[in-house]
């Protein structure tokens, strides 16, 4: 059995692409991936900000995940057709960031509601990248089970387009 190497061959690789360029460019995409990069930067300074950056720890933990939420945040934001699929990773950090302080040992009372707080934020940002995800996934596949059932004259190569009626 031979398998592509790449997804240019795929049948539905324009369709796809359209759909994730409109998922990603939509305005509640724009505001989750705008306020995940801030709250990723915030993150990655809050040790210097709140001031808790003598526990060395909890702070180098906090400056790697903010780095990563801001990074995952561009990525949606330039990518987001190919790294839907890694959006999981957002809310994973946002838990992560609520228990670090206690798991580091590094908690205080700054640094525990600089955590809970901005944890929470990610966690829900993270949960909306998701769904933005799972939402433009479950219409692709409903699409594609419908545009090709019972006419034998449709064209897998050519994608659906409302605004032409008598293409497939």
């Amino acid at each position: 059995m031979t398998r592509p190497t790449s997804l240019e061959h795929h049948p539905d690789l324009i369709e796809m692409r359209e759909r994730y360029e409109r998922a990603g460019s939509s305005s509640v995409a724009q505001t989750i991936e705008g306020l995940g990069l801030l709250a990723g930067l915030y993150l990655a300074i809050s040790p210097w900000v709140v001031g808790f950056n003598g526990l060395s720890r909890l702070a180098v933990s906090n400056l790697v995940t903010g780095i990563a939420v801001a990074a995952l945040a561009l990525a949606f934001a330039s990518a987001y057709g190919r790294t839907y699929g890694i959006s999981w990773v957002a809310p994973v950090i946002g838990i992560w960031t609520i228990v670090s302080p206690w798991i580091t040992g590094s908690a205080t009372r700054g640094s525990i509601w600089n955590n809970v707080v901005t944890g929470i934020v990610i966690l829900l940002l993270g949960l909306g990248a998701v769904a933005m995800g799972s939402k433009k996934m479950s219409g692709m596949s409903q699409r594609r089970d419908v545009s090709h059932m019972g006419d034998s004259s449709s064209r897998s190569d050519m994608p659906h387009r409302p605004d032409m009626p008598n293409r497939p």
